[in-house]
This record gives C-alpha cells, structure tokens and sequence, in this order.
C-alpha cells in the first residue's frame, strides 16, 4: 500500500462486505451500498474463506456498535483511519456527526470515482482527509481538514496498524490518547507471533502471506498483554480487548450457517480516553 497506488486490500475489503449482503443470512451488518461500492455483483467471488468475510464484517460492525456507544456519550466527530470503501458516511444516520475520511491520497481518490459512478453522494457532514502516514502525522493531517480537538471524538482504526512503522503507530495512539474524556478508539492489530501457540501461528502465518501479496507486508506486532499498559500511558482506560473466541461469542454464537471468525488470530480492541 502507497500514497501512489490504490490499496489492493481496501479492493478487497469491499468484496467481502458486499459478499456478506449475498451469502449470509442472517447479516451482521447491513450495508445497502456495498455491492455498489464493489463495483456490482459482477465484480464478486473473491474466493476467500467464510473466516476472512467473517472477520471484515465483525470488525465494522463492533465500530459501529462502539461508535453509537461513543454519540450517546456526546461525541460529534467520527474519524475514520484509513476508511477504504467504507460507506458509514453515506448511510450515517447522525447527523450531528461531523465525520472525517482519512486515508493514502490514491485510494481516495480512487474511492471518490467510485462514489460517482455508483451514484452515492457526498455529505455535507464529511471530510476527505488525503495523508500519507509515514509523512505526516494524524493530528497535523486533522488540523488542516477542519477537525475540532476540544471536541469529544471517536476513531476507528482498522486494517492499519498492522501496516506501519513503530512510530507512527505510537504517535497516533498518542494522538487519540490526547483527546477529551468520553472519546475513544476501536482498531485491531497483528499478535505477536511469539505469545501463539502452534495453531495461531500457523493462522498468522496464512494471514501475513495473504496480505504481503497485496503489496502490504507486516510491519507492527504486538504482545497482547503489554497492549493495556501501552494504551493506559498513552491515556486510555475501559479498554476491551476480545479475541476470535470472544468476538464469535459477541456476534456469531448460535448461527446455522457456520459463519465464525475462529480458529484465528484476529483481536479487536476498544478503549475510552
């Protein structure tokens, strides 16, 4: 993934959002506009495992789940690290929610022609926010796009950590770590291969070689139970952590179809300032 080439994973990402519509019933997560953000039925069968699409919709729908948690608390700004094709913003029932997009300038840009051609228009409650995030750092790439620090604010931040360097994953933890009391985050992130046992280990190991096909090696690990520590310096408390079990007990416990997110090395994490 680059600032000069639309990400091949968002591409992805889209599919299995727009496949779940199709194939599972009943949906985790309703998403009227995601076969059209696809690119149409047409564009479909990306071949992946249940698991993969499994994974893509729980992951959206805890966001959101933490999101509405996070309005009801008095947040008025959702910013979304690294959005791809997500479609929140344009079915976002909201409207006192000022959302900001950010993500690589191609991938926008890419996802911006896709909004016209489907036919989807622009809120006049969104931002795009076009940064690189290795050049420039999350609060700079904010403060220029018209983003209110003082104000409560949620941050969803998923699919990305796992594809940067050290520092500038700290410094945007930092970053959401600065906000007012009652804002908060949701993201997930790569386990460290050395806390899996055999099985997790053979799941990441799938995992990484998927992704590095698509352009977008690992690059950030981390322990699990040095991320609480990580995240309470960083100002974060009521921090939730679940992993595959977890996350299948929260939203696939008693399916018939089988959808699950286990056996699997996924984690997704909230946390409140």
């Amino acid at each position: 993934m680059t600032a000069q080439a639309p990400s091949l994973i968002a591409q992805s990402v889209a599919r299995y959002r727009a496949e779940h519509q199709l194939l599972d019933h009943p949906r985790l997560l309703e998403d009227p506009l995601a076969i059209a953000m696809a690119g149409g039925e047409s564009n479909l069968g990306s071949g992946a495992g249940p698991w993969i699409r499994a994974l893509t919709v729980a992951r959206w729908r805890y966001a959101e789940d933490q999101l509405a948690a996070a309005i009801a608390r008095g947040a008025t700004q959702y910013v979304m690290v690294g959005a791809g094709l997500d479609t929140y913003a344009y079915r976002n029932p909201n409207g006192g929610v000022r959302i900001f997009e950010v993500d690589y300038p191609a991938t926008q840009a890419w996802k911006r022609n896709r909004l016209d051609v489907a036919g989807i228009h622009l809120p006049p409650s969104l931002s795009f926010v076009p940064t690189d995030f290795e050049e420039e750092t999350l609060g700079s790439a904010l403060e220029r796009s018209g983003f209110q620090p003082a104000e409560i604010s949620f941050f969803s931040w998923l699919g990305v950590s796992a594809y940067l360097n050290t520092e500038a994953a700290m410094a945007a933890v930092a970053f959401m770590g600065s906000m007012p009391a009652a804002s908060g985050v949701v993201f997930d992130y790569a386990v460290d291969r050395s806390t899996l046992d055999p099985v997790g280990q053979l799941a990441m190991d799938g995992l990484t070689s998927r992704v590095a096909l698509a352009d977008q090696p690992v690059r950030l690990s981390i322990d699990p139970g040095a991320l609480a520590k990580m995240l309470a310096c960083a100002g974060f408390h009521e921090i939730e952590d679940l992993g595959p079990a977890e996350i299948d007990a929260r939203y696939f416990l008693g399916r018939t179809d089988g959808l699950t997110v286990s056996p699997g090395v996924a984690h997704l994490v909230s946390a409140r300032v």
